[in-house]
């Protein structure tokens, strides 16, 4: 897309990009496009296997190593971002991780010290994030945090198992937190986003098959890392400055359609095979 200035002036921190294929790395670039000036986070893990530092390079931001679910680090982070910027206009979340999904757990045999990790990973560190920027008072009125769930908190497919759980509680937080962030006129939204090829999405067993059914259920097709990009855009833009609380689909239509011709026809063709 070309360049329009919606964030010119904004300032930011992005969580979780990890390399080209992350919905924060689309998120970082479509924000840099558009006039946005961030720090990009990560836990410090992540310097083994991601490849963050060339995005803030290409993207002139700074790096702050920080593990979300520690308090130490965050308070660490904010006190970092109001040397760089003084007060920030936007939070991203994209933080996620399932451990008992990645270590092909069913769900019926969960292990519960994994199970605690995957929601303080995914859920609780929006919470955590949340507090020490208000507490820290590093949020300009007016600002805007965005963090990305999945439809799988409010339906249930099999192999997403306790990830599902992570979401759901990650949208309660969304609805929890904004009643509160009004008084401040800052506000709190989450994208659900269509199943999209990211290494968090590869981790999940039958992932394969949860993006065929979606790309054949949307009746645009799965939304990709870049086309969220330019929607989590809007959503810290001034031009949803009366948007809170939400979790807005975008997902080419998935969590609006009962059932859609390309699941029809080749079931039917089954039917009819059976019955000659």
């Amino acid at each position: 897309m070309e360049r329009s200035g919606l964030l010119k002036g904004k300032k930011g921190v992005v969580f979780g990009a990890l390399n080209e294929s992350s919905i924060a790395w689309a998120i970082a670039k479509a924000a840099h496009r558009e006039g946005a000036q961030f720090a990009l986070s990560n836990a410090p893990v992540a310097k083994r296997f991601g490849t963050m530092e060339g995005l803030a390079e290409s993207v002139g931001s700074p790096v702050i190593w920080a593990d979300a679910t520690k308090d130490a680090d965050l308070s660490s982070l904010f006190d970092q971002l109001k040397e760089y910027y003084g007060q920030i206009d936007f939070i991203v979340h994209a933080i996620g991780m399932g451990v008992n999904v990645r270590k092909r757990r069913p769900y019926e045999k969960l292990n519960y010290d994994w199970y605690a990790k995957t929601l303080d990973v995914s859920a609780i560190s929006l919470h955590r994030i949340v507090h020490h920027a208000m507490e820290s008072q590093a949020l300009n009125e007016g600002g805007s945090i965005l963090t990305i769930s999945y439809i799988g908190a409010q339906r249930s497919f099999s192999h997403y198992s306790e990830m599902g759980d992570a979401k759901a509680l990650l949208e309660s937080i969304v609805r929890t937190w904004g009643a509160r962030l009004g008084e401040h006129r800052i506000r709190i939204n989450a994208i659900s986003q269509s199943p999209t090829q990211t290494t968090a999405g590869q981790g999940i067993s039958g992932f394969d098959a949860m993006f065929e059914f979606g790309q054949n259920m949307s009746p645009l097709g799965n939304a990709d890392a870049d086309s969220c990009g330019d929607y989590a855009v809007t959503l810290l833009s001034d031009l949803t400055r009366m948007v809170t609380m939400q979790t807005l689909y975008h997902d080419g239509g998935f969590s609006s359609i009962g059932i859609t011709d390309a699941m029809v026809e080749p079931m039917m063709r089954m039917l009819n095979s059976d019955e000659s």
